[in-house]
């Protein structure tokens, strides 16, 4: 009997627990090597998928999921440095084991610089090949475990409250997250719409699952699609390797589209075929790739408001809708301010002396109507945690917008008392619109972002009330 070139006649496997869930892709143009590291590895309850060349490597790993990767450096169709490469920069995130024949130490270095876990030198032995691989696979599960504790640690501010508003968010999201239905979160910037995505992911059965987030308002327009399907090398101007797109990254769990209302109609289309079919093609590829994913939405617009000024599709709307979840504003739940404030001074006080607030400088923080939300509370309890040299946060060391005085702002705002309810509110919120207005420095465009309106809105009130911005946004 012939034995392949490059494996011992005979090796001791190490036994390991069953771990039928893992699956290992074998890349090597040898048929007896392929056939040999599937036969062993099997016995050791793995599950295997094997490759010749290059080629067919990357039309598998486009399509199906593994746990780890055996990469022979000589392939006939290509290098197998150069793939390894484009596996580390998005087409496999899971660890690569490189194996060859003609090793050197220039070789080994490379491998393991370009991110591979190890280089193991033909003729192979299967006992260290299993070992090694089991080995990868557990560092490999403890990344994951890491990533995943970090993910459940910042999607518990998403629910640090007691207030209605909280209480009721806190059920309609664990009721939400036992389903597979498509999720609409709705909330002003700063609330925590990226948390609570990440909570349902959390909680549903799709946990062990990956979960994949883009910002649909920061990527351009060009590059979108890219980002959302994956692109082929040379594609585009810039295209070097192929890529996976966050869709293939998600499957088997959840992907979260924020803002996804500032994404053009173009690729809203192309997203919702997406979502009803399950499959898409990658830019410069016409071959179709099926996922399982759950789509999770987010954003801080009024989206009948967007449909019926034609800027976003009707159809993608009802497709996202299924469950709708609202985020409160900080406002609305001003009880959970002291339970916030309490919550981020634990977390930013870790290897210091943690400070504690004073009652009036916590009322201030109470009774300021924070438009930053959440978000403008956490980066100031972060920034007074550092800042402050005492060990208590007095009302001084607030800045000026948290210290003036409610009494005096609402009677700036009504005049002497004899006016209307809505002349009162409309001197009031003059007041509020110039104040706002003075703290982004006359931009009018961050001015609307805080206040949670649309521009064109913004500048009515301007108009409206007789205000005149310093300056426009550049």
């Amino acid at each position: 009997m012939v034995e392949p070139r490059g494996l011992p006649a005979t090796a001791a496997a190490t036994t390991i627990p069953n771990v039928a869930s893992d699956r290992i892709l074998i890349i090597d143009d040898e048929q007896g090597i392929r056939e040999t590291l599937s036969g062993i590895l099997e016995d050791e309850g793995y599950r295997t998928r094997a490759a010749e060349n290059a080629g067919e490597a990357r039309r598998v790993l486009r399509k199906e999921r593994f746990d780890a990767a055996l990469l022979d450096v000589w392939l006939p169709d290509a290098d197998g440095l150069k793939l390894l490469e484009e596996m580390q920069n998005g087409l496999f995130d899971q660890p690569v084991i490189v194996i060859s024949g003609h090793g050197n130490i220039d070789s080994a270095v490379k491998a393991i610089r370009l991110g591979a876990y190890d280089f193991l030198e033909k003729p192979l032995s299967l006992s260290r090949v299993v070992l090694t691989v089991q080995h990868a696979l557990a560092e490999g599960k403890m990344r994951r475990q890491l990533h995943d504790l970090s993910v459940r640690l910042e999607a518990q501010e998403a629910l640090v409250g007691s207030s209605p508003a909280m209480v009721r968010l806190g059920e309609e999201l664990r009721v939400a997250a036992r389903s597979d239905s498509r999720i609409l979160i709705t909330g002003e910037n700063g609330t925590g719409k990226e948390l609570v995505a990440r909570q349902i992911h959390r909680l549903s059965q799709r946990a062990k699952g990956p979960f994949v987030d883009l910002n649909c308002a920061a990527i351009p327009e060009e590059l979108i699609e890219s980002e959302l399907f994956g692109h082929v090398r040379g594609a585009f101007t810039g295209a070097s390797a192929d890529r996976q797109g966050r869709f293939q990254k998600a499957d088997t769990g959840t992907v979260f589209l924020d803002e996804i209302a500032d994404m053009s109609v173009k690729t809203q289309a192309k997203v919702l075929r997406a979502i009803e079919e399950q499959r898409f093609e990658r830019v410069g590829d016409t071959t179709p790739i099926a996922v399982d994913v759950r789509v999770v939405a987010a954003t801080n617009k009024d989206l009948e408001k967007e449909i019926r000024e034609n800027r976003f599709r009707e159809d993608l709307y009802f497709r996202l809708n299924v469950i709708p979840l609202h985020v409160p504003a900080l406002r609305e739940r001003r009880e959970d301010i002291p339970l916030l404030v309490e919550h981020f001074l634990d977390r930013f006080s870790q290897g210091t002396v943690r400070k504690t607030v004073h009652r009036r400088a916590m009322s201030r923080m109470v009774e300021y109507a924070w438009p930053g939300n959440v978000r403008e509370l956490r980066n100031l309890i972060e920034r007074l945690q550092i800042m402050v040299e005492g060990d208590t946060i007095g009302e001084e060391d607030l800045p000026s917008n948290l210290r003036e005085d409610s009494s005096d702002r609402l009677r700036v705002a009504s005049g002497d008392g004899s006016g209307t309810l809505k002349e009162a509110r409309e001197s009031f919120e003059r007041l509020y619109i110039e104040r706002q207005l003075k703290r982004h420095e006359g931009n009018v465009t961050r001015t609307a972002q805080a206040l949670g309106l649309e521009r064109s809105h913004l500048h009515r009130k301007l108009r409206a009330y007789g205000i005149k911005a310093e300056r426009e946004p550049e």
